[in-house]
């Protein structure tokens, strides 16, 4: 008999001892010699893969010792044991023989392996595909998780959840429970599904809780989700829908400012959709609405002060109490001023005085007002600016109809290109003023409803059409000029500065003038005779042929037409009216006003 002196000296017990044991564990006399034939009868009928089951005897260092009935001990390492502190002498304990002659003679055994067999085998005779299961996860394996539910099981990564988790590394050493989706015997291989009875647990949930809920309920749950535009709450089956608008009466920026993930809250069912099984929640709605009674706390008109809140590029957000805003329109915020953007006149958090302008309690909308607070300027300027008033202004905008003159801070009026110059037609502005340039007008009308001031430039002077022109050029004279402008119709003369005549092309020479550049040139300076000046049209025209002629052809010009000297061509040879009849020529395209 071989006997391992070592194991028996750590057990510290004395030889009779060990004998007593040894008779007890095998029910002969071990003295009496029949310990040979006893061993070579159990090794004969016992075979590598066997479960015995043995009893515990001791410990060796982190191992415990088992005797299973055979001619030595079997060492079993204490992390087998599923509480090792509360093993003692004495235990039964079940083990699987993997050697008969291990390590320093002694037999190889394990109790893992011989709780899975036993395991697997109980699984096999109770255990049906679409059964209930529940173990714990021992570690990640490629493909998903190993669960131990008496033998390790597998638990696919798509299986583990209903929205597939970022890291399945966060359910080692979790408990959970999962619905048996195949068994194979023979390669003793199981696939399990938490994902699968959640479904099944949440159908049947979900049919409980539609069953007893209704609108305005208030329930409990579980926030689960949160996304910008609110929270998915757990109900328990069916998850709802918190919006953040329905989060708060005041203005909140993001839905994690008022809940957070796995925080048990009550909120109020808003609406139910079965078909679709969507349910609307409702966080605010458990306290009184702010806007209930909101014209008699804010009535049209009022003065209140509030705290900015939002500022857009429309306008600025203001806080009148918790729940309550309106909005002050960036046309709201200045009587005077040219603002681009809301924050040259107010910041975050400012505080600010506003007026009541409007109250649409229905779409919860308030407008409000900052430049109410002040009093229009505009209702003076009627009085400050009476029609005749000449005011001084600087040239701010020039546009392609007028000049803008800012004639005080805040305080526009438009002189438009028509009353510009008496004189001179003027296509833009900027032929004659440029932006900063400081300009006298005469206040032509001023419209406080439409907030306009109307200004003119040329009022200063006397219209020059009512005497000056008319009494410095009659018909008759001959005046020098010098051509402006060629057109296919005639020449146009400067006479002086801003003043032009028409000298049509029928009045250029005695022959007909096909082209009025075979007869004059522009920059030429040329005598022409004065045919007619038409003060209502702001027209003269003029003859060139005319002033050549002499007395003598005007006189025989004169006689032939029945006619005064200098009252016309000769009959067929112009147009009528001294070369301002309806031929389509304008007289001066630059005194067209």
């Amino acid at each position: 008999m071989m006997i391992d002196e070592t194991l028996i000296a750590s057990l510290a017990i004395d030889d009779s001892e060990a004998e007593s044991m040894l008779s007890a564990a095998f029910g002969t006399d071990v003295a009496g010699g029949d310990m040979e034939s006893l061993l070579g009868g159990a090794l004969a009928e016992l075979e590598v893969g066997a479960i015995l089951e043995g009893q515990v005897v001791g410990f060796a260092g982190d191992d415990v010792v088992v005797e299973v009935g055979l001619k030595s001990e079997g060492l079993v390492n204490k992390n087998e044991f599923d509480a090792p502190a509360d093993i003692k002498p004495g235990d039964k304990v079940k083990v699987l023989l993997e050697r008969l002659e291990g390590e320093h003679g002694t037999i190889q055994v394990s109790k893992r392996k011989a709780d899975r067999l036993i395991n697997w085998k109980r699984i096999i005779e109770t255990a049906h595909e679409g059964d209930i299961v529940e173990g714990r996860v021992t570690r990640k394996i490629k493909g998903g998780l190993l669960v131990d539910i008496g033998v390790p099981v597998f638990l696919p990564a798509s299986q583990v959840d209903i929205r597939r988790p970022g890291d399945i590394g966060e359910f080692i050493g979790r408990d959970v429970r999962a619905e048996i989706l195949k068994i194979d015997e023979q390669r003793r291989n199981i696939v399990i599904s938490r994902r699968k009875l959640i479904e099944t647990e949440r159908a049947e949930a979900k049919e409980r809780l539609l069953s007893r809920i209704k609108t305005g309920d208030r329930v409990k749950g579980t926030v689960k989700n949160i996304a910008d535009f609110g929270a998915f709450v757990d109900l328990g089956g069916l998850d709802g829908l918190l919006h953040i608008t329905d989060m708060s009466w005041s203005r909140i920026n993001h839905p994690s400012e008022l809940v957070k993930i796995d925080e048990e809250i009550e909120v109020v069912i808003l609406n139910i959709d079965e078909e679709k099984e969507k349910i609307a929640l409702g966080l605010k709605q458990k306290e009184a609405s702010p806007w209930e009674e909101i014209e008699a706390r804010y009535p049209v008109g009022s003065k209140v002060k509030g705290s900015v809140v939002n500022i857009m590029s429309y306008g600025a957000f203001v806080k009148l109490e918790d729940g309550i805003e309106g909005l002050v329109h960036i046309s709201e915020m200045s009587w005077t001023r040219r603002i681009n953007h809301p924050s040259e006149m107010v910041n975050p958090n400012d505080e600010v005085e506003v007026v009541i302008l409007e109250i649409d309690k229905n779409k919860q909308e308030i407008s409000l007002g900052m430049k109410q607070t002040e009093v229009n300027p505009w209702e003076l300027v009627s009085e400050k600016y009476p029609s005749g008033t000449i005011v001084e202004g600087t040239v701010r905008n020039l546009v392609n109809y007028g000049a803008f003159i800012e004639i005080e801070p805040g305080i526009d009026g438009l002189l438009h290109v028509s009353d510009i110059s008496w004189t001179k037609k003027v296509a833009h502005p900027n032929e004659v003023f440029k932006k900063g340039d400081e300009v006298k007008c005469v206040v032509l009308e001023v419209d406080q409803d439409k907030q306009r001031i109307s200004l003119g430039h040329k009022q200063l002077t006397e219209d020059p059409w009512a005497n000056a022109i008319p009494g410095a050029y009659q018909p008759g004279m001959v005046v020098r000029g010098k051509v402006t402008k060629i057109t296919n119709f005639g020449v146009f003369v400067e006479l002086e500065q801003d003043l032009e005549g028409l000298l049509h092309i029928s009045e250029l020479a005695d022959h007909k003038v096909e082209n009025p550049q075979d007869v004059v040139k522009a920059d030429d300076e040329v005598d022409v005779k004065i045919l007619r000046v038409d003060t209502d049209e702001r027209k003269i025209g003029l003859s060139l042929k005319r002033a050549q002629w002499g007395a003598v052809e005007e006189e025989r010009a004169a006689a032939a037409e029945g006619g005064a000297p200098g009252g016309g061509a000769p009959s067929g040879e112009g147009p009528a009216k001294g070369g301002m009849g309806d031929h389509g020529a304008m007289g001066s395209d630059k005194i067209e006003l």
